[in-house]
């Protein structure tokens, strides 16, 4: 039976993607690099530590990757005050208590940028634990942060819930189902092509699943 649900912070409790993939694109552009909008959107939620190289080549991450995640943070910086938590975020993460389990939030960014977030939902009172950057050096989709997220908690079987292809990954190498939300802008059939095992369109709709016994079902 499972204990513990990690949810992962953007683009699932917080809409931020397309802010995150428009200070990607500008920091590319700082540097010289047109890379295409909906390319760079296909690779948030994987760390970036790998997104230059996934979206821009080997030799740009050897030659600038650090130069590039330092124009993101300047960019992205002046977009945060934008971001908003979605609408079912605080009801999601109450529900998740209200069944008794550990609530763990597992993000790989900026120790600062979290915090942020955090604001938004108030997710420091009902979290037992939460991830930033500085916790692994491997981000997603390697399932470090996962296993980082659960032992904080102290849990023993956990439940990823994300919105990125990304999420769904690593959670299948952490050996625990992936529950897909639709609020990063990725597709039910590319949720679950990477292995989500049930897909929502957002955390209210998981909320209702949740009173529905949603992890009674994964855990058959």
């Amino acid at each position: 039976m499972f204990d513990t649900v990690i949810l992962d912070v953007d683009g699932t409790l917080v809409d931020s993607n397309y802010h995150h993939a428009l200070a990607w694109s500008r920091a590319f552009r700082r540097h010289g690099h047109d890379v295409e909008l909906w390319r760079i959107h296909r690779a948030i939620g994987m760390g970036g530590d790998r997104l230059v190289a996934h979206v821009a080549g080997d030799s740009v991450e050897q030659e600038e990757g650090d130069a590039l995640r330092d124009a993101w943070t300047r960019e992205f910086d002046g977009l945060i005050g934008d971001v908003r938590s979605f609408a079912g975020s605080r009801p999601l993460l109450e529900a998740v208590k209200e069944l008794g389990l550990h609530l763990a939030l597992a993000s790989s960014g900026q120790p600062e940028h979290v915090q942020t977030f955090l604001d938004l939902f108030d997710g420091r009172s009902l979290a037992d634990a939460w991830t930033t950057s500085d916790d692994v050096e491997e981000s997603k989709p390697a399932a470090d942060l996962l296993a980082v997220a659960l032992q904080k908690t102290g849990g023993r079987h956990g439940v990823m819930v994300g919105d990125a292809t990304w999420d769904a990954e690593a959670a299948v190498k952490g050996g625990m189902p992936a529950v897909g939300l639709r609020t990063g802008g990725f597709a039910e059939a590319e949720l679950r092509e990477a292995g989500a095992v049930e897909v929502f369109d957002g955390p209210s709709d998981l909320r209702a699943a949740l009173a529905d016994g949603l992890l009674d079902r994964l855990g058959r």
